[in-house]
């Protein structure tokens, strides 16, 4: 179960465009490097739900992204691109000598895990993607579907706003809140580590990458789709989604349907963090993929890639 804990090490890498501070928790021979949400927010959420893996052997690593948390803040938009933040994540991985990694990206980290996987395909020993898609366009119409539940005329004005470009009005905001309520995190309390992330969001590589809010897409990966290259992501996978997520169970079905080797889980009484909405029934399903998919044997085949 997920549990705050302090990290063995804190490291700085020098990436493209600044420097990123690295969390290292445990010792095991195995590592997982967990790629968080946002984009924008700082790692908390994500690091402090799944640093607990070393309870099972494992080593856990997390990093803020460029622009975020305790890493560097740089202010240029042209740093804000997917493509960057691979390389980010590959500075990272060879900066701490990780080796193959069991690789978990979740929500914006999700996109950013299909990308890697396809650049660094034998950087990895399994995939886990968590509560995310991998075709934009196709997100889009179901946040669609999602936004249309709240009724013609809430939909309408907040198309009105969206045009205006009045965004910061209440009556905008206060269907912005009902949506997070449903779809992001359905607890009643946010927990802390959610609320330290949110509460540090960079907006300028969110609206340069996804948009103004979760549920308009207006950046520069709008049109990102890469289903029809995900049959070249042979690792295993692991894909979880919550019933009620904003990434939807349609979108991660896409996912299962178009990679070769593929495992997918929905989390019935959960949204957008089944690991602190329902982390009795999320954690025994991660740990168990782990151990099933990701032995030992496949490091060693994998051994070039450190």
């Amino acid at each position: 179960m997920w549990r705050e804990i302090e990290p063995d090490q804190v490291q700085r890498v020098e990436v493209e465009g600044g420097s990123v501070v690295t969390y290292s928790f445990g010792e095991g021979d195995e590592t997982i490097l967990l790629l968080n949400g946002g984009p924008g927010l700082p790692c908390d959420y994500l690091r402090d739900s799944h640093s607990c893996l070393v309870d099972h052997g494992y080593r856990v690593v997390a990093f803020d992204q460029l622009g975020t948390g305790r890493s560097d803040r740089p202010t240029d938009p042209a740093l804000w691109t997917i493509t960057r933040y691979v390389g980010e994540v590959e500075a990272v991985r060879q900066a701490l000598d990780l080796g193959p990694v069991h690789l978990v990206g979740q929500s914006w980290g999700g996109w950013l895990s299909v990308e890697y996987a396809l650049t660094h395909p034998r950087a990895l020993r399994t995939l886990v993607l968590e509560n995310t898609a991998a075709d934009i366009p196709h997100l889009v119409a179901e946040l669609g579907r999602l936004r249309e539940a709240l009724g013609s005329e809430t939909v309408a004005m907040m198309q009105r706003h969206e045009a205006e470009g009045t965004l910061d009005h209440p009556e905008y905001q206060a269907a912005i809140t009902v949506l997070n309520y449903r779809h992001v995190c359905r607890l009643a309390e946010w927990p802390a580590p959610v609320r330290r992330s949110l509460g540090d969001w960079n907006m300028g590589p969110y609206e340069t990458i996804q948009g103004p809010n979760e549920f308009t897409y207006t950046g520069n990966l709008k049109d990102w789709n890469r289903i029809p290259d995900m049959h070249r992501i042979t690792v295993p996978t692991l894909i979880t989604v919550g019933q009620h997520d904003e990434l939807t169970p349609a979108c991660a079905m896409r996912m299962k349907l178009a990679l070769p080797d593929a495992e997918l889980r929905v989390f019935p009484n959960s949204s957008h963090m089944p690991f602190f909405e329902e982390p009795a029934a999320f954690f025994p399903v991660l740990v168990d993929f782990l151990a099933r998919r990701g032995g030992r044997s496949r490091a060693a085949d994998l051994a070039g890639a450190a």
